[in-house]
Order: structure tokens, then sequence, then C-alpha cells
């Protein structure tokens, strides 16, 4: 129950809705869902509308709670979405340099997106990606929020999403973040 009073709101009690039970009795789970946390808490400030950032924190929550899914996937593609949430979404379906829409093989960081064979090797920012990786780039940044989490990678695609979403992430929010160990 929500009470106004000169102005201001009081909230006499509330009730959880979901408390990610699994969380709690999964070491590995717990770090991440932890880790996760301390980034919102530095992206976000109060009386800050964040719903979309609260959709992808509790869509987040629940993956890892509730299934086996790799976690530096979910954690790569919860940095990407949180990005575009911030206002950093790459351009994903063209080369930022020429347009070009066939053949992009890099994503430049300093760029902010992908870029074709050509103007990729002339970037030093660039980091080479598959076709895979490239796809799961555009889902991540496309897909809609329920389902961002519902794609699978190959290993060498899963590394090198990994890689440039976490160099990404890093350059754009101008600090690194590591995992921390809990215990």
């Amino acid at each position: 129950m929500c009470l106004r009073d000169h102005g201001t709101y009081h909230i006499n009690s509330v009730e959880p809705i979901e408390v990610f039970y699994k969380l709690r009795v999964d070491l590995d789970k717990l770090k991440y869902a932890v880790h996760i946390n301390k980034i919102i808490q530095d992206v976000t400030h109060e009386n800050q509308n964040c719903y979309s950032i609260l959709q992808l924190f509790l869509n987040t929550l629940y993956v890892i709670a509730e299934t086996d899914e790799n976690l530096d996937r979910i954690l790569s593609v919860f940095k990407l979405r949180l990005l575009c949430i911030l206002g950093f979404t790459p351009q994903i379906m063209e080369c930022v340099t020429n347009k070009e829409k066939e053949e992009l093989a890099y994503f430049s960081i300093k760029d902010n997106g992908v870029k074709c064979k050509i103007c990729g090797k002339q970037d030093t920012s660039s980091i080479e990606i598959s076709q895979s990786t490239l796809n799961a780039i555009r889902y991540t940044v496309t897909a809609p929020p329920k389902k961002i989490y519902a794609f699978d990678l190959k290993e060498t695609a899963l590394e090198e999403f990994k890689l440039v979403t976490k160099i990404y992430f890093n350059e754009k929010l101008e600090k690194e973040y590591k995992l921390e160990e809990l215990f």
C-alpha cells in the first residue's frame, strides 16, 4: 500500500512476486547475479525511469536462476542489451564507414558497429568476427525483451561474442568490470 504525504510517497508493505531462490543455492549463479547487480547500481540513479533496465535485470535473473544456460553468454547478452538501453546501440546492418551491406566481418569498438572486410582491416580497433557472432549481436540488439536469451552459439562464436561485448562494454562505460570471487 502506498500513502501520499506532503508530496512524497511512503510504502507500508510489500510482497515479493519472485525471490529467485535458486540463485542462493548455486554459488556460480549467485556470483553472476551479484556482478550484474553491481553494474546496474553503477548505471542507474535514484528517481530515474529505469523500466527497460528493470525488465532486462529481471529477465536476466530469471534465466540465470531457472536455466542451465552458459553464464558467460548470459552476461554478454546482458551487457550488450544494457548498452543499447543506455544509448550505445551499435550499427549492425551495414558497414559504419562505407554503408556496405555485404561481407561484414569486423566489429569496430571505436566506430560503434560492424565493418566490411576492407574497412575492418584498416581499423586497429576492429575485432574480426564470424557470421555466427554477427548474427548473435544482431539478435541481441533487436530481439524482444523476453526473448533475448533464446539463441545458442558454438564455442568459437561464443568466445568472439564474449570478447566483443566485454571490450565494447568496458569502452563505452569507461570502466573495466571483472567478475569477482565471492569467497
